[in-house]
């Protein structure tokens, strides 16, 4: 029972902070607009650049292997 004496100040002091930071960010106005995140992630990317004008990738074409682990397959390391 005497935990009791400690919780119960503890939860009560708990709440006090809770509706602090709430007040708080009510007065911010952090709950102004809340349709503006929901809308945001459904908007497509702006791109400047058209497919076709991005630089070209620096990787050397294979045979069509992924990721280049012919050698590792092989058994050995690769000698080029």
């Amino acid at each position: 029972m005497n935990v009791l004496l400690f919780l119960i100040p503890v939860s009560l002091v708990l709440l006090l902070v809770a509706v602090w930071a709430f007040r708080w960010a009510v007065g911010k106005g952090q709950f102004e607009n809340l349709d503006a995140a929901a809308i945001d992630i459904l908007r497509d990317d702006s791109t400047d650049q058209a497919p076709d004008a991005l630089p070209p990738n620096d990787a050397p074409a294979g045979d069509g292997e992924a990721g280049g682990r012919r050698g590792l397959r092989e058994g050995g390391p690769r000698a080029d």
